[in-house]
């Protein structure tokens, strides 16, 4: 079985912490109509977690066995660099899906069953991004997935569970989380550009060029500001206080326009998760609490 540290060495440009942003998103909308249900929260951030290590087992062992690792700009891969075998990291993957799918049971049993079909839905899309005959991710479609799951889904996913509602504020908040999602993704795509068109991995950012990825980084980066202005005008003006987001956000912007390439686009990675995760804890806590 791949280790921890191995893990996290191979592991996608998507950070943990950042990865229960939707879930403390969600939350903090389901505060505002007052029905936040704390032990329901928690298993939709221990869904969330899972599903993110099995996507990132998942991606690093699909990629591994198709040789789309065998040359790469980003942290070292389990199965591309051979310090894991392909059989550990899929095992660790199903694993990682297992504890999500327990997780979301209880979820389902306690909210509605029809959340069982959501989530076998988000396994199969975790896997198929870059697992199966014809994985979605090497067609330009990785980032539409990813706002669909780590966006929508999982954020009104998150309220829902609690207050058994789909309100506009949890749309709003989701389409938000939604794209600093994106941009992670956007930022980590455009580094591999020249990697990813000579194994033919045809991204968005591929399929665009560079020019176009790095406007469009921008462009979800300012629109994650304004779904935070309305989520705010829908709820509680305190929320604003997640435009704290900029400030790492910034950093990434600077450097996707000074024209970064290769390693020098990694910490936009960092940058970015922490924007994401600032977004969701300045507009969830203020809601927590007022």
């Amino acid at each position: 079985m791949a280790t921890a540290a191995q893990w996290v060495a191979g592991s996608r440009p998507r950070t943990l912490p950042a990865s229960v942003s939707p879930v403390i998103a969600g939350t903090g909308v389901a505060a505002a109509a007052g029905e936040a249900v704390w032990w329901k929260a928690l298993l939709a951030a221990v869904v969330a977690l899972a599903l993110q290590v099995a996507v990132n087992y998942a991606n690093d062992y699909s990629d591994g066995v198709r040789g789309t690792d065998e040359v790469r700009v980003g942290p070292m891969r389990l199965v591309g660099s051979g310090a894991a075998t392909p059989s550990a990291v899929k095992r660790a993957a199903f694993l990682a899906f297992g504890v999500a799918g327990v997780a979301g049971l209880v979820l389902a049993a306690t909210s509605a069953w029809w959340l069982v079909l959501l989530g076998v839905v988000c396994v199969i899309a975790a896997w198929t991004y870059t697992g199966g005959p014809r994985p979605y991710g090497y067609a330009g479609l990785g980032e539409v997935m990813v706002f669909v799951f780590f966006g929508l889904v999982a954020v009104v996913g998150t309220t829902y569970v609690q207050t058994g509602t789909a309100p506009g504020s949890a749309w709003v908040a989701a389409v938000g989380i939604g794209l600093l999602a994106c941009a992670i993704l956007v930022a980590n795509n455009l580094r591999d550009i020249p990697t990813d068109s000579e194994t033919g991995k045809r991204t968005l950012a591929v399929l665009l060029g560079d020019r176009a990825t790095r406007v469009g980084y921008v462009a979800m980066i300012v629109g994650a500001g304004v779904c935070l202005v309305v989520l705010a005008a829908l709820t509680s003006w305190w929320a604003l206080l997640g435009l704290a987001f900029v400030l790492p956000a910034l950093r990434g912007v600077r450097t996707v326009l000074g024209g970064a390439a290769g390693p020098a686009l990694i910490p936009v990675l960092a940058s970015t998760g922490a924007a994401e995760l600032l977004w969701s804890l300045g507009a969830a806590v203020p809601l927590l609490l007022v």
